[in-house]
């Protein structure tokens, strides 16, 4: 009789429990969203042309050591006008085949070239590291305009610096914000 009774005393148990009000608890939120369509791109300028040209420098100017720099150029300008008007900045990010993917420095494509790269600067003098982004600028916007400074260096890459050509290009992108 055991046996009998206690079957059916767990089975009313758990009937009981499934018809009994259960806890919930009711919270509500917001969602909100904002954004920005913003005009096509700006219109860029580097130094009012495309071509940096870096300064005529020894090869003993480098010394024997991989990383020695030398012949900074001036400061160069990328320039953007004709922005929309709710753009606030523009970020850099570079691109191509010619980014060296270890040091983040361009590669020399000259046919004759020298053991050295092409290495980029920001206004602070800040490698800039073209394949991480490390130190690649922020352009603020203000007016449809704005516009940020750069340089560029040749740097070693080897104990012995041999006279030759040098020739590089890198591509950027910007994000506008």
């Amino acid at each position: 009789m055991n046996k009998i009774l206690l079957p059916a005393a767990l089975a009313a148990a758990l009937a009981a429990t499934a018809f009994a009000p259960t806890a919930q608890a009711a919270n509500s939120g917001t969602i909100t969203f904002s954004g920005k369509v913003l005009a096509d791109t700006c219109v860029i300028s580097v130094n009012g042309g495309s071509t940096v040209v870096l300064p005529t420098v020894m090869t003993g100017a480098f010394g024997a050591a991989v990383g020695n720099t030398a012949g900074t150029t001036p400061s160069f300008s990328i320039a953007l006008s004709g922005c929309d008007n709710n753009t606030t900045s523009a970020q850099m990010a570079f691109n191509g085949a010619n980014i060296d993917g270890l040091t983040g420095n361009l590669k020399n494509t000259a046919a004759s070239g020298s053991n050295v790269q092409v290495q980029l600067l920001d206004s602070s003098n800040n490698v800039i590291n073209t394949s991480t982004g490390t130190n690649a600028p922020s352009i603020a916007v203000s007016s449809g305009a704005g516009s940020t400074s750069l340089k560029a260096q040749y740097i070693s890459t080897s104990t012995t610096t041999t006279a030759g050509l040098v020739s590089s290009s890198v591509g950027f992108t910007l994000t506008y914000l």
